[in-house]
């Protein structure tokens, strides 16, 4: 069972591993041009044995005609020399052998075809008879000589055999297999090297449930998709990190938010039950009634931060930006009345009832934080639809101008004049202005503004009505 257990692991690791299928496929493609190189090579010793094998032929044929020619008598000049071809033979025009060496004599006439055509040189390959090897021949004639006009001598070397020349293709395959397995060896060992980082970004993120989102993955120096890799996880970590020390505090704030009107609630129910004066029972339920109403706006925002951080699918709508600040200006009737500049046809894509609620939180900060004067200013910069409302108040300090929009963070100032506040209508005037596309920060207020705070929210214009305006939701 173990051995079993151990060959279906090693099995997989070839064939279903990324390195085990990119080795095997090397290795197969591999071996294939191999295998062509090794025909090749065969191919090209073939030829090459068969040129030797020709030109012995042809240099003991001219050989042997010269000396003819010299007046040599026949059995010297048909003498083979070392290393010349060992059968020497001359066909006269009729075909048949006039004269030939001892190993020659055993064998029929050469290129018999070609002499009795009149051929002045003659080659070629001939097979028989049983039992003896292929030879190669080569011949030349020769018109007049002391064994007679027009006779040819050929010279015949034997074919080399396939099991005497064995150790080159032998050796041809010994190197190529050893050359395919340095590839195949090669291939596992550098794919193992390219995923040693990636082991090490495993080993890092299983080390999570110990160290937590604080720890990060090691970052490889390769400069390549992997260095890439792990550092989005190390991103994606540090984003998740703060996600979370955010919900820490989120629900630490909201805790303590809650408890305070909480506790206050109950110590007057408390106190309404042991009082017998209704009067003083009224007052103490009126307090209550402020108490629950507090907690009530603290649940809304709740839910709507909760909603804003799920992306929950609402209704956009093309909305003329000036057309919804103006009504906002026109229905509140608390704190100074606001001061507009607004540029019609500054259209955007938007929930009415989100920017809506945008708008009606920077006009309720500025009327908490104006001493007389508030401006609301609709205008398009560009691709860019931008809405401003300023205030003449004290302002914000620079080294605070991101804390005011951090959930349930609320300046010294603002808890002065606004005790009942939740500390989440700028969070949530943010997180809507982001959902869409935009920007909402705190800028410096111009020369000819009011002077105190000046909130500032960018969101992309869109002047063409989108095919998909009437059933987009975001």
């Amino acid at each position: 069972m173990e051995r079993r257990e151990r060959f279906d692991q090693v099995r997989r690791r070839m064939f279903l591993s990324v390195r085990g299928r990119a080795t095997v496929v090397t290795v197969v493609v591999s071996a294939m041009i191999l295998a062509l190189v090794f025909v090749l090579l065969l191919l090209l010793a073939r030829d090459a044995l068969q040129n030797q094998t020709e030109d012995t032929a042809r240099r003991t044929a001219e050989r042997a005609a010269f000396d003819l020619l010299g007046g040599m008598p026949a059995d010297a000049a048909l003498d083979p020399r070392p290393g010349e071809a060992p059968l020497i033979e001359v066909v006269g025009a009729d075909g048949r052998i006039i004269a030939a060496n001892p190993r020659a004599a055993d064998r029929p006439p050469l290129g018999t075809r070609a002499v009795a055509h009149g051929e002045l040189l003659v080659q070629g390959r001939h097979c028989g008879p049983a039992g003896a090897r292929c030879v190669r021949y080569f011949g030349l004639r020769l018109t007049r000589t002391a064994l007679g006009r027009d006779v040819t001598v050929i010279a015949a070397e034997p074919v080399p055999l396939l099991g005497r020349i064995w150790p080159l293709p032998l050796f041809l395959a010994l190197i190529l297999l050893g050359f395919l397995g340095l590839i195949g060896w090669w291939t596992w060992r550098t794919i193992g090297q390219a995923f040693v980082p990636v082991d090490r970004i495993r080993a890092g993120m299983a080390e999570f449930s110990i160290r937590g989102l604080a720890h990060r993955v090691p970052v490889p120096e390769t400069g390549g998709e992997i260095q890439y890799l792990a550092e989005t996880v190390n991103a994606t970590l540090e984003r998740l990190d703060e996600a979370m020390s955010r919900e820490r505090r989120f629900i630490s704030d909201a805790s303590h938010d809650l408890r305070n009107p909480i506790a206050g609630l109950r110590t007057r129910l408390e106190f309404a039950l042991d009082e017998d004066d209704p009067d003083e029972c009224r007052t103490t339920l009126r307090a209550c009634l402020r108490d629950t109403e507090r907690l009530n706006d603290i649940v809304v925002d709740l839910l709507e931060l909760s909603r804003l951080d799920s992306r929950a699918p609402v209704p956009l709508e093309l909305l003329d930006l000036a057309d919804l600040a103006r009504r906002e200006v026109e229905r509140r009737s608390s704190g100074p009345r606001a001061a507009t500049r607004l540029q019609p046809g500054v259209v955007v894509e938007a929930n009415p009832v989100r920017l809506t609620r945008v708008v009606g939180n920077l006009l309720g900060n500025a009327e908490r934080h104006a001493a007389s004067r508030i401006e609301v200013t609709v205008a398009r910069d560009g691709d860019e639809a931008v809405l401003r409302v300023a205030d003449d108040g004290a302002g914000v300090p620079d080294d605070s101008r991101e804390r005011v929009f951090e959930r349930f963070a609320r300046l010294a100032d603002s808890r002065r004049r606004d005790p009942q506040g939740t500390g989440l209508g700028l969070p949530i005037a943010r997180e809507i202005a982001e959902i869409y596309g935009g920007t909402l920060r705190i800028i410096d207020p111009p020369a000819d503004g009011p002077g105190g705070a000046n909130f500032e929210m960018r969101l992309p214009i869109a002047d063409a009505p989108s095919p998909t305006a009437a059933g987009s939701v975001l």
